[in-house]
């Protein structure tokens, strides 16, 4: 059963904070947060400049820490919010981790890999399938993005 979407927002804002975090450091205003259960497993924003890795996204540092909290590569039962969609690469990292579901705030036409250019989430071809919402706090995370760039301008 899906998260009441209060929840959905509660969670989202935490995700929103971590993207805010980015931004002050240089990065792409881009965080994420796994909840299982109700508790807030991982948080963390993008860190590719950062740590000068390509792999540095929000998403891949929360299923890592995640996975090292429970112990194992299976995420089973939680779900990983996002501000924006996640790329290719990251919704792999998802399907490989088994997260059930995502909640993402802003689709990302120029690489979204959950539905808007790819939808590696929930394709049948692959060995699982994650539940995907997506438009949750939109604005405050496009809000972000468009504050990020327009100062690098």
């Amino acid at each position: 059963m899906a998260t009441p979407f209060p929840r959905h927002e509660y969670f989202m804002r935490l995700a929103l904070r971590e993207a805010q975090r980015a931004a002050e450091h240089g990065d792409i205003p881009i965080g994420a947060v796994i909840v299982r259960d109700g508790e807030v497993l991982a948080a963390a924003g993008n860190q590719r400049e950062l740590r000068k890795s390509p792999t540095a996204h929000a998403e891949i540092l929360v299923i890592e820490e995640a996975a090292r909290r429970l112990g194992s590569w299976r995420l089973p039962r939680t779900v990983l919010y996002v501000t924006i969609e996640p790329c290719v690469m990251c919704a792999g990292a998802m399907v490989q981790a088994r997260i059930p579901h995502l909640v993402f705030g802003a689709p990302d036409s120029k690489a979204g890999g959950a539905g808007t250019l790819y939808n590696i989430c929930e394709d049948p071809r692959l060995n699982h399938c994650l539940e995907v919402t997506g438009g949750i706090l939109e604005r405050e995370a496009l809000s972000l993005m468009r504050q990020f760039f327009e100062g690098r301008r």
